[in-house]
């Protein structure tokens, strides 16, 4: 019998199983450990699983000595830093989704009690978060741990690209499904084909309805994966270009507000014709207002079809994407971006990963595929 110490949320256990032997070059083995699920180390699954959780809200440090008023197990803030990168090494988006079964249940839940099928939202948007490059990597002098050669390395500001599905129910939103990562748009395009090709969303049985920025990239994946769904041009987005103009052509500030505050609101009656119509007659008063207007103008008629906003009000779809920005906020933000924080990319992408798998519902089904 040889005995090993571990570490529980229940206490320190002290375990005496039997070691084998297998002269055939198998090597040593202890049956008795993989019937009772212990992972090799002293702390156990259920010590990682709740020191990943409070790392996903707070930062290491902070979360090392609350987890050890909570508990009473000592972790530094570079195991606990170990153990949660180790949980989240290689989760892809199908790995945090929830299943379709939990999709199909909250669907159902949302349309009780009404005559048309639930609106389900999908918001694609990027948040920058900050990084550090690769090459500040090593070790500073005197240090055993791994650190960043903070003299030799500049910060940088990436894009985290991702996706939110939602569903409309009244004032409220219920969230269904995120993936936000540091990527390019080829890489968020992949995510969503794999989502769509599992058949995550029940496109029969909801009102799909695509609320995004203006930017082409995001509408390139919209018209291949999805393009039967509402597609509508993010109304604030709108405004801002508005006020652009505005700003630029009129030098008195209430002009500029009547003239955009009258545009706004032939534009949330659906009527962008007169909006281009009066673009292009307006007479600009220097080149700024010539270039403000004129890209106004093009980035309206660009997204025509996506703008009629009466029509999609009357339909109860959204005209803003603020569901989206508010994933930005609590996903994202609330964690990376903290003050002094700079994420290497693989560490930042990990984080995101434990934070999305934790709003769909599914920070369990990661833990429990960890194990196996």
């Amino acid at each position: 019998l040889v005995a090993r110490t571990v570490e529980t949320l229940v206490g320190t256990v002290q375990v005496e199983r039997p070691y084998f032997y297998c002269p055939s070059g198998c090597g040593g083995f202890y049956p008795l450990d993989e019937a009772l699920g212990l992972r090799s180390g002293r702390f156990q699954l259920d010590v990682q699983q709740a020191a990943a959780d409070l790392a996903t809200e707070l930062p290491y440090e902070t979360a090392s000595t609350l987890f050890g008023r909570l508990t009473g197990i000592g972790v530094s803030s570079e195991r606990m830093h170990t153990l949660t990168h180790q949980a989240a090494e290689g989760l892809t988006v199908l790995d945090v989704a929830p299943s379709r079964d939990q999709i199909d249940q909250l669907v159902a839940k949302v349309a009780a009690g009404r005559f048309r099928r639930p609106v389900l939202v999908l918001g694609i948007d990027g948040a920058f978060v900050p990084s550090r490059p690769e090459s500040a990597r090593g070790r500073r002098p005197g240090q055993s741990h791994q650190r960043a050669k903070r003299a030799r390395w500049r910060h940088e500001w990436r894009e985290a690209k991702g996706f939110r599905f939602y569903l409309l129910d009244g004032d409220r939103i219920v969230h269904v499904l995120s993936w936000h990562q540091v990527q390019n748009e080829h890489d968020l395009g992949e995510a969503l084909r794999q989502v769509k090709e599992t058949g995550l969303i029940p496109e029969e049985t909801v009102r799909l309805c695509v609320v995004c920025d203006g930017a082409e990239w995001i509408w390139k994946h919209i018209q291949a994966l999805f393009p039967q769904a509402c597609q509508v041009l993010d109304y604030y987005h709108c405004s801002a270009y508005l006020h652009k103009v505005a700003k630029a052509q009129y030098a008195d500030p209430l002009q500029a507000q009547e003239w955009a505050e009258a545009t706004r609101t032939r534009l949330s009656l659906g009527k962008v014709g007169q909006v281009l119509g009066g673009l292009r007659r307006m007479q600009p008063t220097s080149d700024e207002a010539l270039n403000a207007i004129d890209n106004g103008w093009i980035y309206l008629n660009e997204h025509r079809g996506r703008t009629m906003y009466r029509k999609f009000r009357r339909g109860g779809y959204p005209l803003g994407s603020g569901g989206m920005e508010a994933a930005n906020k609590f996903i994202c933000h609330v964690r990376l971006k903290r003050s002094g924080a700079w994420w290497y990319e693989e560490n930042s992408n990990q984080m995101l990963a434990l934070r999305c798998a934790k709003y769909n519902g599914t920070f369990d089904w990661v833990f429990a595929r960890f194990q196996r």
